[in-house]
């Protein structure tokens, strides 16, 4: 019974602090939209504040990331081939191809084929690990979808490119990766060391990018309006970099690492709904009825998910023998 007891305990604050910080990272990844129209009016290119961003954000982490090996490059040396993938994909590659499929596509076209994201996810899951989705999974996914077509506001209608449409399924196999990789926690690597490690060679990816000509890269030093607001132009950039890469990136592998990468893919879809409401704090852009309605078939949608992921047995670490034979209550 007291085994029992606590193991419960520990699973329900896992998850708990889990979902309370992949809340906090979609609401900042949501963010990004918002503050980087600011910069683009000015005369940003994407390119420029996207690698900027990173840049920027690896920066931060570099020392954070070396202080939390404490001296074991060994875990460094064993995972560089999965840092390398995880900056390629989930960073460079997974914003690169959405710069590109917004070319061609509406934005809300291109988000709404990037989100499909968790299927992704789910399928991968069942096809590699065995990991078959419970019913309410499935449920919880189609509400979800549902309500992020009405988010996005898809149904005004978009003509669609075919080479719009594939940019946009690299940038879902990129958020794919991140969430799979994020999640994974026998690698051994702290998840602030990954999120460093992962954003130099994102951020190293994009420059050179840009040096090629490959992507525009121009930048202004106007400064950007919000809603009317004139803020200097460094005061964006700063934030893009500190709060919507590097506290995002922590925390959303910090939440994968609790929660599962099937779980926290699902609960990420609130970064769609953070942007629409820091477009209307920060842009002015109100959100119309249809996608208010949406955002509540997509919470809804998390809510089912999580009540599936509930069903499946939790794998819960065994606790030290002192823990395990004290009494409680």
């Amino acid at each position: 019974m007291t085994v029992t007891l606590l193991t419960h305990d520990t699973a329900r604050s896992r998850t708990s602090v889990g979902l309370t910080l992949a809340v906090a990272s979609a609401t900042s990844f949501g963010l990004s939209g918002a503050l980087a129209r600011g910069l683009l009016d000015t005369g940003w290119s994407a390119g420029a504040t996207v690698g900027l961003r990173i840049g920027l954000a690896a920066l931060v982490l570099l020392v954070p990331g070396v202080l939390a090996l404490r001296g074991r490059w060994h875990l460094v040396r064993a995972n560089a081939g999965l840092i390398g993938i995880y900056g390629l994909g989930a960073v460079a590659g997974a914003q690169l191809c959405f710069f590109y499929a917004v070319t061609y596509l509406q934005v809300s076209v291109a988000l709404l084929l990037e989100y499909t994201a968790p299927v992704a996810v789910v399928m991968w899951l069942w096809l590699r690990h065995g990991h078959r989705p419970a019913r309410l999974t499935v449920v919880g996914a189609a509400i979800a979808a549902a309500g992020l077509v009405l988010v996005l506001d898809v149904a005004s209608g978009a003509e669609l490119s075919t080479v719009g449409v594939l940019w946009a399924l690299g940038a879902m196999l990129g958020v794919t990766t991140y969430f799979i990789i994020s999640a994974d926690e026998d690698n051994g690597l702290p998840g602030i060391t990954l999120a460093a490690g992962g954003l130099l060679v994102g951020g190293a990816i994009l420059l050179a990018a840009g040096a090629s000509g490959v992507l525009p890269f121009h930048a202004s030093t106007a400064d950007a309006v919000y809603d009317g607001r004139t803020v200097v132009w460094w005061v964006p950039v700063v934030a893009l970099g500190l709060v919507t890469a590097a506290f995002s990136y922590v925390t959303g592998i910090a939440a994968g690492r609790r929660l599962g990468s099937r779980l926290a893919s699902f609960v990420a879809l609130g970064e769609v709904l953070a942007a629409v409401v820091w477009a209307w704090l920060l842009l002015g852009e109100l959100p119309r009825p249809v996608q208010l309605a949406g955002g509540l078939l997509v919470l809804a949608g998390v809510v089912v998910v999580k009540l599936g992921e509930g069903r499946a047995p939790l794998a819960v670490e065994p606790l030290p023998e002192t823990v395990s034979e004290r009494p409680v209550g």
